[in-house]
């Protein structure tokens, strides 16, 4: 009898020990966090590539990117329910934002160029002519050396980032032309490379070898001339934080701003390093040499 009791007592402290290690390894895995980013679709590719990295170096960080454009990030983040707002424009510029409680994070510098078809032969105009097609004072491609072409204006939806930072750099005050309206830099890129006569804006790393990037006045679309303001429409890409980073999003944050990502993993996607700019941009507008 007491051999049985003693088995029985023998078993029952196996399991309570079994539960007991169960437990301590499940209090040692480290708890998922869940780290959303929403807004600018210029910085979605990079905010991509390098949320996966960033998770396979810190598994327990659960990164979710998505879009919906620079209004769609301040929105969002200012209303808390994202970690982190993306945005081609700085919060003072959008209206309904309370920029005072965010916290802004540069992470990198993009350029906008605007772009046709490869097959419409035209590869550059001035800066008065590009204007002028987006007033709508152009409106066939013969008026700018181009085929007898009627020119399809695409513009970007209202609240994007991309198409502030164009207007502020090429209409300058002036009312654009009623035209279709894209939301996302992908979109954009099918329907230029598929419409003929058709032109838009693009950041950088969109332009494929079906698109053509214009010149203007004779300054190419590169990120050289991004540096040093010789090529003017360009914009800080933010990352904003509603108050200071903590934790794993402050540390998804140094990441993207350490070396690795600053000095190669963003260059190779198109991007421009902050570090690397010549020039600095403030929130009116007003550049000034570093």
């Amino acid at each position: 009898m007491k051999s049985k009791k003693f088995y029985l007592l023998a078993i029952l402290i196996l399991l309570c020990g079994g539960l007991y290690y169960l437990k301590k390894q499940a209090d040692l895995e480290p708890k998922r966090q869940k780290i959303t980013l929403v807004g600018s679709t210029a910085l979605q590719p990079l905010a991509q590539e390098v949320a996966l990295d960033f998770q396979k170096k810190a598994p327990q960080a659960e990164m979710i990117v998505q879009g919906g454009g620079s209004g769609t990030g301040l929105s969002q983040v200012q209303a808390k329910t994202v970690e982190i707002g993306n945005a081609d424009i700085f919060a003072e510029n959008k209206e309904g934002i309370d920029a005072k409680n965010l916290v802004d994070h540069k992470v990198a510098v993009v350029g906008l160029a605007p772009v046709v078809s490869r097959d419409l032969g035209v590869t550059g105009l001035s800066f008065q002519q590009l204007q002028d097609i987006y007033t709508g004072k152009i409106t066939n491609w013969q008026e700018v050396g181009g085929p007898n072409l009627a020119i399809t204006v695409i513009n970007r939806a209202q609240g994007s980032g991309s198409r502030k930072t164009f207007e502020e750099a090429v209409l300058q005050g002036k009312k654009a032309v009623n035209a279709q309206e894209q939301d996302s830099n992908g979109t954009v890129q099918k329907i230029v490379a598929n419409t003929p006569g058709a032109i838009s804006y693009l950041a950088f790393g969109y332009i494929n070898q079906d698109l053509q990037a214009l010149k203007i006045d004779g300054v190419a679309a590169k990120a050289a001339n991004v540096t040093t303001n010789a090529w003017k429409i360009w914009s800080y890409e933010h990352m904003y934080t509603n108050g200071p980073a903590k934790g794993l999003t402050k540390e998804f944050l140094d990441y993207i701003l350490s070396d690795r990502v600053q000095g190669k993993v963003l260059k190779d996607a198109g991007y421009i390093s902050p570090l690397d700019m010549k020039v600095v941009k403030d929130a009116q507008g007003h550049v000034k040499t570093k």
